[in-house]
């Protein structure tokens, strides 16, 4: 979200967050002028006078969604201690009092415990005295080539001179942006690939591909899972668009029940259309459309809309956890643009 507030015209003051691989990422790429904070949320306390000569002041951020993801049906009420962690956001709205507060979850943040985590975060937010608007987006719609839905709520201190989610939807694509125009020129690797640092394959040539790769020659994070044997088999038989059904069930035994796979298990992407969702990759194990192989940290985050020079950190697990994590930059570009323009600045 800090990459598309600032394409955006927002610059990151502070940043937070417990994970320190993220925050490795997160200073290579950005230097916050009051620095980044490596801390559980809750342990946080910040005092609201540094940020008086910022105009305008925004929060922004998204509480661990796993509580609230649509895959996980068992952790999706109110008994999850994990899916309390936007009052420590609420918290942090109520200290600072900025302008805007932009509050980012997975679409299923709408339907945990029957809808009532994101009234009890509206009703908290009118408490404080906020105007509030909210939307689901497709990321696909604002030129990300991938199909990934968010919520976000926009909050202003100001009574809104047009609805956010009216804003939002003038600034959709008029068209999607596809897996051929978003990887065609990213190198050949192979199952295992991990020579980190490679040249471009050929020419961008998409309009996407180079806005993403900008001047570079040479790009990072060109790291693939080395899968096993009996995947790097499967995959064989999937064709674009294909997914888990179709390969052998000879070769589908180590699974207890093949048939209750999700749609993104073993999912070949295709290259005439926006990638499914980037998520966990073990559970998800997207193929590339043309080679027998996962796909690597850099592909992942070109269908992210992540540019080339946004480099990310630690080793392939923690790199790929962080991909899948992210919010498209492309898409957090637009939600700020909507968010700056329903206030009078």
């Amino acid at each position: 979200m800090s990459l598309g507030a600032r394409w955006a015209g927002v610059e990151t003051q502070i940043a937070v967050d417990s994970d320190p691989f993220a925050a490795e990422t997160y200073l290579k790429n950005h230097n916050p002028k009051y620095g980044f904070l490596l801390s559980d949320i809750s342990k946080v306390k910040l005092d609201p006078s540094i940020f008086k000569a910022e105009s305008p002041v925004i929060v922004f951020g998204g509480p661990p969604c796993q509580g609230f993801s649509t895959s996980n049906q068992k952790t999706r009420s109110l008994d999850n201690p994990s899916n309390w962690l936007f009052s420590e956001f609420i918290r942090i709205t109520k200290a600072i009092q900025p302008d805007i507060v932009i509050f980012e979850n997975v679409r299923g943040f709408k339907e945990t415990a029957n809808g009532r985590i994101l009234e009890l975060v509206l009703s908290d937010l009118e408490k404080l005295g906020y105007y509030h608007d909210w939307a689901i987006l497709n990321s696909a719609d604002f030129s990300v080539p991938q199909t990934r839905h968010r919520l976000f709520i926009v909050a202003t201190k100001q009574k809104p001179r047009t609805k956010f989610s009216d804003l939002i939807n003038i600034l959709k694509s008029k068209a999607c942006v596809n897996v051929s125009e978003a990887l065609h020129d990213l190198p050949e690797l192979e199952n295992g690939a991990s020579t980190d640092r490679l040249p471009y394959r050929c020419p961008a040539s998409s309009v996407y591909a180079r806005r993403m790769r900008g001047g570079l020659k040479f790009s990072r994070n060109h790291l693939v899972s080395n899968n096993m044997p009996i995947v790097l088999e499967r995959y064989k038989y999937i064709p674009m668009g294909g997914n888990w059904e179709n390969i052998p069930l000879r070769l589908m035994n180590n699974y207890t029940d093949s048939s209750r796979c999700h749609t993104g298990i073993y999912h070949r992407l295709e290259l005439s259309k926006p990638s499914i969702v980037i998520g966990n990759f073990r559970k998800n194990m997207l193929i590339h459309p043309q080679q027998h192989r996962g796909l690597s940290v850099r592909e992942a985050a070109r269908l992210q809309s992540f540019p080339d020079n946004f480099e990310f950190e630690g080793s392939i697990g923690f790199q790929q956890q962080q991909v899948g994590n992210a919010v498209p930059p492309l898409l957090a570009q637009k939600v700020f643009e909507a968010a700056l323009g329903t206030i009078s600045l």
